[in-house]
């Protein structure tokens, strides 16, 4: 006798079906290539790129970018994960170079000796890639976006960009940190989190069809009211990790 399973149910189960992710080979020999820097694989335990990179279902020979890269923490290990076939382009804002000079070294620092790699500055609103894109990765900088000193609407303008450089089927990982319910958006500016809902909201009236999340980076401890930089929190935090993707 075959069990049916209702719909809704499906439905419901779907968000959090990627919290069982195997992680694959090539995932694993990516974050084992010892061209990382040691600093970066001593953080793994805590940021768990291996299940997050398998949920976004990064593999061989894709067309990826790490955008908005930060200190270069994903880069090499998308470097080495989509191998000579494939290439990362290494995206960070000239708004974010303007306000911390450091962003481009550590920019210059992440690409250096990787030829499937190559580093792109470009204005947030203006930005574009040289091919389609099969995944693009963006890790704790959505709230960025509304923060005072941005244009107002950068959030609709930056998800419209992503979609655009997206080949149709590709897919936008997005991991940021929880905030209380936030319609207004006055986390971003205030405590440096984001609201989920209202994140899911922005990006979806971009064309993008939500797919699930990951609770690989879920903290229940924390109460979501200090700002992510607080010592008592910092590095502690209760995380989401979104994945949606362009419809083909």
């Amino acid at each position: 006798m075959k069990l049916l399973v209702p719909a809704a149910l499906l439905a419901l189960a779907a968000p959090f079906a990627a919290q069982a992710q195997t992680v694959s080979p090539a995932i694993a020999a990516a974050l084992a290539d010892p061209a990382r820097p040691a600093a970066d694989r001593e953080r793994d335990a805590a940021r768990h790129p291996g299940e997050i990179l398998a949920f976004a279902g990064v593999k061989p020979g894709d067309k990826v970018a790490d955008f908005l890269l930060g200190g270069g923490y994903w880069t090499p290990v998308l470097s080495a994960l989509v191998g000579p076939k494939g290439h990362v382009y290494a995206f960070q804002a000239n708004e974010y170079i303007a306000f911390r000079a450091a962003y481009a070294d550590e920019q210059k620092a992440a690409v250096a000796g990787r030829a499937n790699v190559t580093a792109l500055a470009q204005p947030l609103a203006a930005f574009s890639f040289p091919e389609p894109l099969d995944v693009v990765l963006t890790v704790q900088n959505w709230h960025d976006f509304h923060l005072k000193v941005m244009p107002a609407g950068l959030g609709d303008t930056v998800a419209a960009r992503l979609f655009a450089a997206l080949k149709p089927g590709g897919v936008l990982l997005v991991a940021d940190h929880v905030a209380n319910p936030d319609p207004a958006m006055e986390a971003p500016q205030a405590l440096h989190r984001i609201d989920p809902a209202a994140l899911r909201a922005e990006i979806e009236k971009a064309g993008f069809v939500f797919e699930g999340e990951t609770a690989i980076l879920r903290d229940p401890s924390d109460p979501h009211t200090a700002n992510v930089f607080a010592p008592e929190i910092r590095g502690k935090t209760d995380q989401f990790v979104y994945k949606f993707r362009k419809p083909a």
